[in-house]
């Protein structure tokens, strides 16, 4: 005996589910995903070994040496710790300055000067295959004063 459609139970009436998934397939995409998607168990993010060895430096920038801007010399006093973390200390003519913040990573170097006499300097570069870094930087308080900057010492 065949049913009449008005007959159907309300929540089957003109409703067509389609049956993409089986609920084998389904279990098997949550465990492939679900391995990417889950976190260790000490909580700490996974870092992908390809992003994990650009974070490590590719150089250690310590030393006492002159970077040459386009405007200016300063004469750095550099340390690096072995996470590629930056500390120091710059001088140019009578201004000094303190390494704010910085890092190496990779071959890319980045720091911020806070000089004595007002302005904050944004230094970023890279070491070229010559073995010299070289970048640019400029002024956080004044951004259109820029200038580019390069090392005679290699690293």
């Amino acid at each position: 005996m065949q049913r009449s459609r008005s007959s159907r139970p309300p929540w089957r009436a003109r409703v067509r589910i389609p049956t993409l998934l089986t609920a084998a397939s389904v279990a098997v995409l949550l465990s492939v995903a679900g391995a990417g998607l889950a976190a260790p168990a000490n909580g700490a993010g996974a870092v992908p070994a390809a992003e994990r060895s650009a974070r490590v430096p590719g150089f250690n920038a310590t030393g006492v040496y002159d970077i040459h801007q386009s405007n200016a010399t300063v004469h750095v006093d550099f340390s690096q710790n072995a996470e590629g973390r930056l500390f120091g200390s710059v001088r140019s003519g009578n201004t000094v300055g303190n390494v704010r913040e910085g890092s190496v990573d990779g071959q890319q170097i980045y720091f911020v000067i806070a000089w004595s006499h007002g302005p904050v300097g944004r230094y970023t570069g890279q070491r070229g295959p010559d073995g010299r870094l070289s970048g640019t930087t400029y002024d956080l308080t004044n951004p259109s004063s820029q200038a580019t900057w390069r090392t005679e010492r290699r690293f």
